[in-house]
């Protein structure tokens, strides 16, 4: 039985011989996997300009209170009319909106990692207390299965990273 480096030798002189056999595939291969590590390239680069533009890194390293400051401004640019809550006794809540004759309440999570069915929870039952319309659960990162699917069965919008950086990149653009 032949050692592990004399198979690797006889299959990479296999594989050679039959790159160099046809120029033409050899070619072909090239240009397809060059073609393609460019094309992987190229996305990620504009992926890391549009987290740059929108200011998601910065938001990333955020305290809570000055990411509901944020949004605060941020939904203000989107046409509402935003309150600030309580720091204290907000019953889940974050932030009230008003606009397109709702009353939106929206809580605010800057996490550094997904976020959880607490979360829903909270905004849930602080619906009924604030009268409100809708309710938001907004966030820098992302929902956990549960989340959303406790979400769904009670009709709270999840607001995640990748809506949050559209909503970003419309308001500097609308700046």
């Amino acid at each position: 039985m032949p050692s592990f480096s004399e198979s690797f030798g006889m299959s990479f002189e296999l594989m050679w011989g039959m790159l160099t056999a046809d120029p033409g595939l050899t070619i072909g291969l090239l240009v397809f996997f060059g073609t393609g590590l460019l094309l992987v390239f190229i996305v990620n680069l504009i992926r890391h300009y549009n987290l740059k533009k929108s200011g998601i890194l910065d938001v990333d390293k955020m305290k809570g209170s000055m990411f509901e400051d944020y949004l605060y401004t941020l939904l203000k640019s989107k046409g509402y009319s935003v309150q600030k809550t309580p720091v204290t006794g907000d019953y889940g809540a974050d932030l009230v909106l008003h606009g397109n004759n709702k009353k939106i309440i929206v809580q605010a999570k800057r996490y550094k990692n997904k976020v959880g069915i607490k979360a829903v929870q909270e905004i849930a039952a602080a619906k009924s207390h604030y009268k409100a319309d809708e309710c938001w659960v907004i966030t820098n990162n992302y929902y956990t299965k549960p989340a959303i699917g406790l979400a769904k069965s009670n009709n709270v919008d999840l607001v995640d990273r990748d809506k949050l950086i559209k909503w970003m990149i419309q308001m500097r653009k609308s700046a």
